[in-house]
């Protein structure tokens, strides 16, 4: 009897364990019934390597060591974990593993700032497609990039991720980046959504702004993205918004992003442990990352007492469930940890190349491999390939400056390499000596300083190297923002070393080449007559000194324009008198994700400037600048002719014809601004609203480009009415090469004024009083 009574027990369990749903793409509403509580719970809350649901292990989730993260799976309904790793100048993995007999670095992608650079949305998207690749194989199922928080301010310590201080650039080229990472059928994360413009105290810093500059400048980026790339998930960012944490905030991540735009990916947020997880479910945060217990216990604690509705823990779950469906983990993709390294180094290094700025050239560029070299700055061997922080990239190398100059046939002045390396070994034995190499755990190390090189030495330099090539570094990263001394501006090692290389060669009749390898803006105004030639790579990633070297050399001609404005003085960004622009980091703060203590002098930041950001500001007020947006030269030159502009069903197409009329060949980057009549609102002298990049065109060949613009890409945002307008009358429709040099002009006349109305959001906790700026 007790035998025939164990066997029906076992074919009960087993009826009943087979009788429990295994999630399939078409059952999702069986699986969600089937689902406890808890494991509700779980799902919604990432991080564990096991799922426990009622203490008991239910699972380990599939690991890729160095990963920023996983969300739990649930094994009794067939939910697979899935993981998470950081971006976006390529993935962020450990790069050895124990027991494991080969490695698993990720290439080192030119950074967001360089490859916004470009203007190129194909070039972006070939780039994405290949470190999507390398996301697939090594078994990470979404790369938590691109980010793409506007540029308001030069100091921002993650600039070098982001694209630009233009809403229309950072957007397109956030979906360019998207798509090509999608295309590997693994997802992104746009990130840090929203209004995360400064890292000083950027877990508690409430950003002040209205909801005209909010909808105009700081979410028009992510508005494109989400409606252009379809983003399998959207990171909400650590800072308030108006009194309100971003990730509890539901007029921004339903209201806005769900009911206004459609979105239908799943919202997570950045990596912490905020009190309020019932309301961040509430609002729309469907994914809690890094994931911990007690966040669990609240969701399921505020289902139980009434504060949490179980239908929003619902939506939320269903939200994840469709997100898992499409992962590779859970279609059981086997990942050859083997992605082409070798391809994807070709196309970081092509990328680089077409993307960095010309910023001067009188004459000197492109110059003859075979040629010795002076090359000055500690950069120049401690090349910065890309930030630190979350966005750095485990590399198998970085090539420096005298690497890529060797290997482009030039002769580099060994004596100053093993000074600049005897300077390195310092630095390094010193640090030891300290007990640490900087910031460590795999996020980056600090920027080593620049040293002095006496004055009869370069005068000797001079006489013996054929040209002088100077690399000025900066490195910038997650978890603080850089600083206006010796930061922004030049140190005074700097400008004496650039004062007194100008002066040797110049005496000597040989010129002198900078190269600026820097993560964000920095002065040029006071200096950069001093020199013949200015190349801007920012941080190229790992080939990105041969890179440069292709350009220098005129292997590629530089097509690429500033995604942003170099001011004369740092203070000249009206955003700058509200930046915390000298603020030191308290040691005690801490450093990268997780709680950090408040800092009450840094508590909020006003964004007074309102919609005048970068050039919208410099052009409408007419302050001169000394490089502008969209600016960047050739080694040819081009001449527009035929504009047009011609109306269509909802806005126009603007048209114009670009010939190559230099003596090499080249690509050219049209931008088009468009001046709205002053009718209602106030508005700036002119906005971006398209751009296009041409082929590579021979000398004297001509390519006709064309772009479309939608009247609601030309309306500017009421808040009395809660709507987008676009009035009546003529719009001043600009073909140019960057915001202050048009040309070719049109005019595009909109007959019958349009709205667009909108739910009214974002409202002010205090008044905020922007500043008044009048068209010149």
């Amino acid at each position: 009897m007790k035998k025939i009574f164990l066997i029906a027990a076992t074919a009960l369990m087993g009826f009943s364990a087979l009788a429990q749903p295994q999630l399939r793409k078409d059952n999702i509403d069986e699986v969600l019934a089937a689902m406890t509580l808890e494991e509700k719970a779980t799902l919604l809350v990432g991080g564990a390597r096991a799922a426990i649901v009622n203490g008991v292990t239910s699972g380990v989730a599939h690991q890729v060591p160095g990963a920023a993260g996983n969300t739990r799976p649930i094994p009794r309904l067939g939910i697979p974990g899935t993981v998470l790793a950081d971006g976006p100048a390529g993935l962020r993995i450990s790069p050895t593993r124990e027991g494991a007999n080969q490695t698993f670095y990720c290439t080192g992608f030119p950074v967001g700032t360089l490859l916004a650079s470009s203007w190129d949305t194909a070039l972006v998207e070939e780039v994405t497609t290949a470190m999507g690749e390398e996301v697939h194989e090594y078994g990470v199922d979404v790369l938590l990039a691109p980010g793409m928080n506007i540029h308001r301010n030069p100091l921002n310590g993650r600039n070098f991720e982001y694209f630009s201080e233009d809403p229309l650039l950072s957007g397109k080229m956030a979906a360019a980046y998207v798509r090509g990472i999608q295309k590997n059928d693994v997802g992104t994360s746009i990130k840090h959504y929203a209004a995360n413009n400064q890292e000083t105290n950027r877990n508690e810093n409430d950003a002040r702004i209205s909801e005209r500059a909010l909808r105009e400048i700081y979410l028009k980026n992510f508005e494109i993205a989400v409606k252009e790339s379809a983003p399998w998930t959207v990171m909400s960012s650590y800072n308030k918004l108006n009194g309100e944490y971003t990730q509890q905030k539901k007029d921004l991540l339903t209201t806005i992003l769900r009911d206004e735009w459609g979105y239908k990916g799943i919202v997570m947020t950045d990596w912490g442990n905020k009190a309020g997880t019932v309301k961040s479910a509430w609002s729309g945060n469907d994914l809690m990352e890094p994931g911990n217990q007690n966040e669990i216990d609240r969701i399921v604690a505020g289902v139980k007492d009434g504060s949490l509705d179980i239908k929003d823990v619902d939506r939320n779950v269903r939200n994840m469930l469709e997100y898992i469906v499409k992962t590779p983990s859970f279609k059981g993709y086997k990942f050859s940890n083997k992605p082409d390294l070798k391809a994807h180094a070709a196309v970081a290094r092509r990328a680089a190349g077409e993307a960095m700025v010309l910023l001067r050239n009188e004459g000197v560029l492109p110059v003859k491999g075979g040629q010795k070299v002076a090359l000055y700055g500690i950069s120049s061997l401690d090349f910065v390939a890309g930030g630190t922080g979350s966005g750095n990239v485990n590399k198998a190398y970085v090539v420096n400056m005298k690497e890529g100059l060797e290997n482009a046939g030039f002769t580099v002045d060994q004596g100053l390499m093993n000074f600049y390396q005897a300077q390195l070994n310092l630095n390094a034995a010193t640090a030891g000596l300290m007990g640490g190499g900087g910031r460590g755990f795999g996020f980056g190390s600090s920027k080593a300083a620049e040293v002095a090189i006496p004055e009869a030495a370069i005068t000797n330099e001079a006489r013996a190297n054929d040209i002088a090539v100077v690399v000025i570094g900066r490195n910038a990263g997650e978890g603080a923002d850089r600083r206006m001394v010796d930061d922004f501006d030049l140190t005074n090692v700097e400008r004496e070393l650039l004062r007194n290389v100008s002066t040797a060669f110049h005496a000597a009749g040989k010129k002198v080449v900078v190269v600026l390898n820097v993560g964000g803006v920095i002065e040029t105004y006071s200096w950069k007559n001093l020199v013949d030639a200015i190349l801007l790579p920012w941080s190229p990633g790992q080939e990105g000194a041969n890179a440069v070297a292709d350009v220098l050399t005129g292997k590629v001609n530089p097509s690429g324009k500033l995604p942003m404005t170099f001011p004369v003085n740092f203070m000249d960004h009206p955003s700058s008198a509200n930046f915390p622009y000298n603020y030191v980091r308290n040691q005690n703060q801490g450093f990268g994700r997780g709680p950090q203590q408040p800092v009450k002098d840094v508590d909020f930041t006003e964004y007074k400037e309102g919609i005048y950001v970068g050039y919208r500001f410099f052009s409408t007020a007419g302050v001169g600048v000394s490089y502008p947006f969209g600016y960047g030269l050739s080694y040819t030159s081009f001449s527009y002719s035929k504009p047009a502009v011609k109306a269509t069903a909802d806005g126009f197409t603007a048209t114009v014809t670009v010939t190559n009329t230099g003596s090499v060949a080249g690509k050219e980057v049209v931008e088009l601004y468009v001046t709205a009549p002053e009718a209602g609102l106030a508005k700036p002298a002119c906005e971006l609203k398209a751009f296009a990049k041409t082929r590579e065109l021979k000398p004297g060949e001509s390519q006709t480009v064309t772009m479309s613009v939608r009247n609601y890409d030309i309306a500017s945002f009421n808040e009395a009415a809660s709507a987008w307008e676009a009035p009546a009358g003529v719009y001043a429709v600009r073909f140019a090469a960057s915001v202050e040099d048009v040309r070719a002009s049109a005019v595009y006349t909109l007959k019958k004024a349009q709205s667009w109305p909108t739910n009214n959001l974002f409202e002010l906790n205090v008044p905020l009083e922007e500043i008044t700026v009048t068209r010149k």
